[in-house]
Parts: C-alpha cells; structure tokens; sequence
C-alpha cells in the first residue's frame, strides 16, 4: 500500500503539488444504492416535487462540477465528461456515475461525488414517504490514468443488468414504511 500523498513530512494537511505532472486521460466509475421501501417505489412516479430519478441525475452532475469546493484538498479538475444513470430495483435505486478528463490528476472523486449527491437527492426528494431510506455503499468501480494506472474493483458493479450490490441487498430484509 502507497503512503498518505497529502500529508507532508511534518504530518500537516497540503494539497498535493501536480504542476510537473504531464496531463493524461483520465476516466473514473462511481456507484451508490438507495434502498427504498416498496411504497416508496411504487410512490416514486407521482413525486409532487417531480421526477426524483431525472432530478438526482442533474444534481449529480452539477455536484461533480463542484467537487474542489466540497473536497478542502482535491484539485479543481476541468471535466469533459460527467454523466450519472439511475435504474429502479425491486428493492431501490442503483445510480452509476462517470468522469472523465485529460488532466493532470484523477476524478475519482467527481465520480464519487455525483454518485453520493444523487444518492442524497433521492432521499431529499422521498423523505416524506419514508425517513427510513438507506444510502448504502458508495463505492468506486474502476478509474483509469494517472501514475497508478488502472483499478478495477474485483466484483464490478455495472448499470446493466443485476449488479452484485442488488444481489447483496435483495438478500435482506425490505425496510418498512416509516411513514
């Protein structure tokens, strides 16, 4: 395992110093669950405050563009790309977000971001049926770029099909209304 980067030799908190990194592509993957009661589910169409799904994905995106205001010591990045996908389960919402850049450092954390403020938005946006909402396992699936090259989670968890996240949480109990 590498050392801490942003710490210097005196263990103070600094922002890493990129300026004689050579700018490269640079893409990341984010994921993030939403397990919602099937109330909730069934209630999500006739959302009085709109579309929770459509909503989530715009506050994702603009969250990622945001990130180095949120993150004390992560480098504004200049995106090229940043999308966030939501697709309904039987027992939530998994939303997948993407970054991508030619930089000269990573956006894992644009991804992460997106993922989580879309995450937290379906919540904002459902509460009132029930407070119970989980946000479970905000996780990065792969990055690519950069000095330490590719990671690819070892059990990726993709948009299409049944991920191995739903397969964790449909194995366990369904939350109930709180409402």
């Amino acid at each position: 395992m590498g050392k801490l980067s942003h710490y210097d030799r005196r263990a103070q908190a600094r922002m890493v110093d990129v300026s004689t990194k050579p700018p490269t592509r640079r893409e990341a993957e984010a994921s993030a669950f939403v397990a919602l009661a099937p109330c909730v589910l069934k209630a999500l169409p006739r959302n009085p405050k709109g579309n929770p799904l459509e909503i989530a994905r715009f506050a994702g995106i603009a969250a990622a563009k945001r990130t180095a205001e949120l993150i004390p010591m992560c480098h504004n990045v200049p995106l090229s790309h940043i999308d966030v996908h939501t697709k309904l389960c039987k027992n939530g919402l998994a939303i997948t977000a993407s970054a991508a850049t030619t930089a000269v450092t990573g956006v894992e954390m644009e991804a992460l971001v997106a993922a989580s403020i879309a995450a937290l938005t379906v919540y904002d946006m459902c509460k009132a049926l029930d407070k119970g909402i989980e946000i479970r396992n905000v996780i990065l699936e792969r990055k690519t770029g950069g000095k330490s090259g590719e990671y690819i989670r070892k059990k990726l968890r993709r948009f299409a099909g049944v991920s191995e996240q739903e397969k964790r949480v449909s194995g366990s109990q369904q939350p109930k209304s709180r409402a």
